[in-house]
């Protein structure tokens, strides 16, 4: 875990609500999350952190609300504006290109960041093989930051579940975020492959990368995050240091039970 630094927020929000229909799913929502934080994101099912998660990510517009990033506001208006921005995510239920080899997934995530356009890419340029040999060299390095170099060539689809998960963060990181969100990593993890991924995630914290996370494993949420934020049926009803989260008698009441008390 790091301190607080006394820099702004990397990213702020104020006020943010969202409605489906006669669904009112985030009720003016408020939350920072720190330079080099681990940020947890934690609540009971329908409570509206996947919403949440896909606003900050440019899935959906907010009704309401106002968006911070780095002390600018900025309006979260596609993915892909939203990747090109510094903000990367995973999602609950992985989606690879099953066909693809693990290097190839990981080379689709770094051509956000890349300078040659279409025509370069069709014509072949020397400028192009350039991009392309560095492109290649770093989706290398990053699988093997995560531990699964070895699997570079083998289609995406091969790779055990556990693998499939660092692959997609491989893919996120490959877009240079300064914020990496992450629903539900350690879904379907059992506990060997939590303490793999808990060590991967502060090696990425580590290397200067803020974290958000879904999580319902709620021993790692509050053994990994300097910070944990709770909702409860679309509203904001704590966020605090971990120890005092768990202390917390309306989070204990709505989601964490007497058994964390």
């Amino acid at each position: 875990m790091s301190t607080t630094g006394t820099l702004a927020p990397l990213l702020k929000l104020e006020g943010v609500s969202k409605r489906f229909g006669g669904l009112q799913a985030l009720s003016g929502v408020s939350l920072s999350i720190e330079r080099g934080h681990v940020h947890g994101l934690i609540g009971p099912n329908g409570a509206g952190k996947t919403t949440l998660f896909n606003l900050i990510t440019g899935l959906s517009a907010p009704d309401e609300g106002r968006f911070e990033l780095d002390g600018v506001e900025y309006l979260p208006a596609s993915a892909h504006q939203v990747a090109r921005a510094g903000i990367a995510r995973t999602f609950q239920n992985i989606r690879l290109f099953g066909a693809m080899t693990a290097l190839e997934n990981v080379m689709v995530g770094r051509h956000v960041r890349t300078g040659c356009g279409a025509w370069a890419a069709m014509l072949r340029t020397p400028g192009q093989r350039r991009e392309e040999v560095a492109i290649r060299m770093q989706a290398r390095r990053l699988l093997e930051e995560v531990g699964i170099a070895g699997m570079a060539d083998a289609p995406a689809r091969t790779l055990s579940y556990g693998d499939q998960r660092r692959l997609e963060i491989a893919r996120a990181l490959a877009t240079e975020p300064r914020l990496l969100a992450l629903d539900e990593p350690a879904a379907g993890m059992n506990a060997t492959e939590k303490r793999s991924l808990r060590e991967l995630l502060l090696r990425i914290q580590a290397s200067g990368v803020s974290l958000l996370l879904i999580e319902h494993d709620v021993k790692l949420v509050l053994g990994l995050c300097d910070r944990v934020s709770v909702l409860e049926n679309g509203s904001l009803i704590a966020e605090d240091e971990p120890e005092a989260v768990r202390r917390n008698p309306k989070v204990i009441e709505a989601y964490l039970g007497a058994a964390h008390a």
